[in-house]
């Protein structure tokens, strides 16, 4: 239906991939823990909900900025079966590495808050713990691979989980 490496194409590859993998993890897997029922606030601090609301809303947003910048700029998807043509270090990545994990957990720690379901809080961590286990076997030796010395610069200047609290700035000419 589309010619391989058009923007197409990597718009509606990423669409199919963000149904099938951040909407379940963060969307499919914590209704069918908790059913997205209300309970009385977690900590019972002013603004709980607020907050939760607030990493819910900024998760999805960065997400879908994320996915946007994965399809537009490096010409592929997050997903393995049709990846990138370019390394993508710009918005969020100029910060992180990792920014749609990071995301997707945001968006579970939120959805803790603003429902007050203390049994998301345990699914969060499991994420963490998976994301970090796949990024290090999986995703980092297959970047390397692919990109070779400007993933290494990139993994000198930008962090894997912490954010930089500066953009980082890439020199030379392949600035996507």
């Amino acid at each position: 239906m589309f010619e391989k490496g058009t923007r197409a194409r990597a718009v509606v590859g990423s669409f199919a991939f963000f149904l099938v993998a951040p909407a379940v993890v963060a969307g499919a897997v914590p209704f069918a823990l908790v059913g997205w029922t209300m309970q009385p606030p977690l900590i019972g601090l002013p603004g709980e909900r607020l907050l939760g609301a607030f990493g819910i809303g900024v998760g999805l947003a960065c997400l879908v900025d994320c996915f946007a910048r994965f399809a537009l700029e490096g010409r592929g998807t997050p997903g393995p079966v049709e990846q990138t043509e370019v390394l993508v270090a710009s918005g969020l990545y100029r910060f992180v590495r990792n920014p749609m994990y990071v995301c997707v957990v945001t968006i579970v720690v939120g959805q803790a808050l603003l429902l007050a379901q203390a049994r998301l809080l345990p699914y969060a961590g499991l994420l963490l713990v998976t994301f970090h286990l796949f990024v290090r076997l999986y995703e980092e030796p297959s970047l390397r691979r692919r990109f070779g010395e400007s993933y290494e610069t990139y993994c000198l200047h930008v962090r894997r989980w912490w954010p930089r609290l500066t953009p980082w700035r890439q020199s030379g000419a392949s600035s996507t």
